[in-house]
């Protein structure tokens, strides 16, 4: 019997094998040698049990583009392609979360000056490739370690309502000695707005009444992130 027939001399499926020749690709050359839709290829078997999964993986990089944006993508949306089902769009958002997980990991409880890098990955892949706006603040002690991690405010497309008030009494409810505030722009364009501008002011201002440092504003977005502290804006 050929390796390409069954007993039946019927031709076998061409993708019978290719899963476990990725894998083993993936545990002799590990990670970074595989490209974007093989490592979701892969991701996808655990619900797919049968059939060809790369037509699916790379219909999921056509529609949201990246890898990054695929597991940050919304259920509702993922669905939206065909053959990803409920399963197997909870099982994309299991492993954004497991990565969300690992990374938060990585900074909480840690200086932010040595962790800056860290910290701006974490926000990036956390709300960079969101859909709706949302308003996240950094709770930071004395010794500029991060204590609390907190999305404050989700909003529409182009806008989240951001309260000074809520923002200084959550900081002051946490015994934080700074803050670092970080929003997203789901445009993609991390540049600010000057309602952006103004807000950031606003909390500055009341901040330093209190003895509270703001330690910097990031807007992140698909095309990168924006600092107000590198900017000359705080």
């Amino acid at each position: 019997m050929s390796g390409f027939e069954d007993a039946g001399n019927k031709p076998l499926p061409h993708f019978l094998g290719h899963r476990e020749r990725l894998k083993e690709r993936f545990r002799e050359s590990g990670p970074d040698a595989m490209p974007d839709y093989e490592l979701l290829e892969m991701l996808l078997f655990r619900d797919i049990k049968r059939g060809d999964t790369k037509p699916i993986a790379k219909q999921l990089l056509a529609r949201f583009g990246t890898f990054a944006e695929v597991l940050s993508a919304e259920p509702e949306r993922l669905m939206e392609v065909h053959g990803v089902g409920e399963a197997v769009a909870t099982e994309i958002k299991i492993v954004h979360a497991a990565a969300m997980r690992l990374m938060r990991g990585e900074v909480l409880n840690r200086p932010v000056l040595s962790t800056w890098n860290a910290i701006l990955d974490y926000v990036r892949a956390a709300m960079a490739f969101s859909d709706n706006e949302q308003f996240r603040i950094l709770f930071l002690d004395k010794k500029n370690q991060l204590i609390a991690d907190e999305v404050q405010q989700e909003g529409t497309v182009d806008h989240t309502p951001v309260y000074t008030r809520e923002v200084i009494k959550r900081a002051l409810e946490l015994g934080a000695s700074a803050i670092v505030l970080v929003h997203n722009h789901p445009s993609g364009d991390p540049n600010p707005s000057l309602a952006d501008i103004e807000m950031t002011r606003r909390i500055v201002d009341a901040g330093q009444r209190l003895g509270l440092a703001i330690h910097d504003h990031v807007i992140v977005g698909r095309k990168g992130h924006f600092s107000f502290r590198t900017n000359g804006l705080i």
